[in-house]
């Protein structure tokens, strides 16, 4: 979908999150497939690579889109105060899918204890092998170490909203206001022409922030079985997509609650 204004990325968003949606029910019927299932793997696979397949739609978007507006993606305005106080440079932390992927393995592995006692295997996320727990440390490391140099990155570019070019700046553009109409100073081109740097700045620090979430997310999933991997992206999505209604409603009750407590009007 090509955008030409704001509005047209909230709409692909939305078409976006509908679709992860109608994933979720899909991953959620192939999860109750019996591992031994004849062709079941392969069945799997192909409902895996649709859904990656999506999440790679989805950037490949945003990356077009933060040309346009970077600042739109860095804080968009669909996302409730709750998702935005999980943000990370305009999206989830990568070290978060690992968080995820132990979480839930846990908590499968408690569901399915008794019947590991007597050796079945489950081939959900509860029955990780030490191969695969050996290869999820290694990569996480890495993944940590990247993410590590991403914030610093994003620390220096905040940074430099205070540099030499922005202080002389904003002092100019404050005494500028203060002169009669007709003064000789051009602020709005100083404007553009001190923030453009800046600004291509985020788009080259989002695109190493989304580049390095899809490098973790298919990192993950070519650890996991086919089945593993059903179960992780539904853990995901269903956190996504929960995390969004909650915050909705979140704020919603408090718009409802700060209506309610107005003081009634006064007639006289």
């Amino acid at each position: 979908m090509e955008a030409t204004s704001e509005n047209n990325f909230q709409e692909f968003y939305v078409k976006w999150q509908n679709e992860h949606n109608q994933h979720l029910f899909e991953l959620t019927n192939a999860s109750k497939t019996p591992p031994q299932q004849p062709q079941s793997d392969s069945s799997l696979s192909d409902l895996v690579e649709r859904v990656i397949s999506h999440y790679e739609e989805y950037y490949r978007i945003k990356t077009k889109w933060a040309k346009n507006d970077v600042y739109l993606l860095l804080s968009p305005p669909w996302n409730s105060p709750l998702e935005d106080a999980f943000l990370w440079v305009g999206g989830w932390r990568p070290t978060t899918a690992f968080h995820l992927l132990y979480s839930k393995s846990g908590l499968q592995f408690q569901a399915q204890f008794s019947d590991m006692l007597i050796g079945a295997k489950t081939g959900d996320l509860g029955d990780l092998s030490s191969d695969q727990l050996g290869r999820i440390d290694i990569f996480q490391k890495g993944t940590i170490q990247e993410e590590r140099e991403i914030t610093e990155k994003e620390a220096k570019q905040q940074g430099r909203v205070a540099d030499k070019e922005m202080v002389g700046l904003s002092h100019d553009a404050s005494y500028e206001s203060t002169r009669p109409v007709g003064g000789s100073l051009d602020v709005g081109s100083l404007i553009n022409s001190v923030l453009k740097p800046k600004e291509e700045g985020f788009q080259m620090l989002l695109q190493s922030a989304d580049e390095l979430r899809m490098k973790t997310l298919k990192g993950v999933i070519n650890i996991l079985s086919p089945i593993q991997a059903v179960h992780f992206l539904i853990a995901a999505a269903e956190l996504q997509l929960c995390l969004h209604e909650w915050g909705k409603d979140k704020q919603d009750e408090q718009i409802a609650a700060s209506s309610t407590t107005q003081l009634p009007a006064v007639t006289y």
